[in-house]
């Protein structure tokens, strides 16, 4: 089974909550009818704003969706290896990856992860939850832009937000350029990246007008960027099919309150 990891630079549901283009296509990378699709709020202290915008996304849809919050295990115990390694998808959200890391260390995040993508859970995520999958990226968690270490499960770079947040690219490119990051990729806010295995698959975005880079020690590169649309008529009311209603009413308690 193919390792698949998709990494935003920016968009989802917690930067354009009226346009899942998106976050329907990160229900697609799962062959499951019904994925279960868990997020990881870690980045920004488990911020209950971004849990609720995750939950008014992915609430109606066909999926099973729920939250693992590492701040309040001490209050709301969850097993967290079988809880993670039961998901067909990990969303990562957006916040500090350098306290992303820290925390995901302590409680052994980290390692179970490695294992769940390994056996074939989709790895997703916006921001610092993007850029921790690969060895390096240019983080702000300090207050200004600076390389910093990743998980590594992708031998690669990743800079993100690069037309909303345009000081991160000369810092990247200098980074790689001096041999502090590995080559990779700067990508725009709505734009993601695809990964099987450990090779790049496509760009997707779901704004028109944006883009992304390849970048090497020696220069960078456009990346043809695919432009998705979402199946959502923008003047509908999303509600579920029943039995996905169903179903969720009965695993809900069970998987994670």
């Amino acid at each position: 089974m193919a390792r698949t990891i998709f990494a935003m630079g920016g968009g989802g549901f917690t930067m354009e909550p009226d346009n899942p283009a998106l976050d329907e296509f990160i229900l697609s990378l799962s062959p499951a009818p019904v994925p279960r699709i868990c997020l990881l709020p870690t980045a920004s202290g488990d911020a209950d704003e971004q849990v609720r915008r995750f939950h008014a996304t992915y609430g109606d849809r066909p999926c099973t969706p729920t939250e693992l919050s590492l701040f309040r295990l001490g209050s709301d115990p969850v097993d967290v290896e079988e809880h993670l390694l039961s998901q067909d998808i990990v969303y990562v959200g957006g916040g500090s990856l350098r306290n992303l890391l820290a925390i995901w260390r302590e409680h052994g995040v980290d390692e179970i992860l490695r294992r769940a993508w390994e056996q074939g859970t989709v790895l997703a995520g916006i921001s610092a939850g993007a850029m921790c999958w690969f060895a390096g990226g240019v983080t702000t968690s300090s207050g200004t832009p600076a390389p910093a270490r990743g998980l590594g499960f992708l031998p690669y770079s990743l800079s993100v937000h690069m037309d909303g947040e345009p000081a991160r690219k000369p810092v990247y490119l200098d980074a790689v350029r001096a041999g502090a990051l590995p080559s990779g990729w700067a990508a725009d806010d709505g734009v993601g990246l695809l990964f099987r295995d450990d090779q790049f698959v496509k760009a997707v975005s779901s704004r028109p007008r944006t883009g992304a880079i390849a970048v090497r020690p020696d220069g960078c590169t456009p990346v043809m960027v695919e432009q998705l649309t979402s199946r959502e008529h923008p003047t509908r009311q999303r509600t579920a099919p029943f039995e996905v209603l169903e179903l969720r009413s009965l695993r809900y308690g069970a998987a994670r309150r």
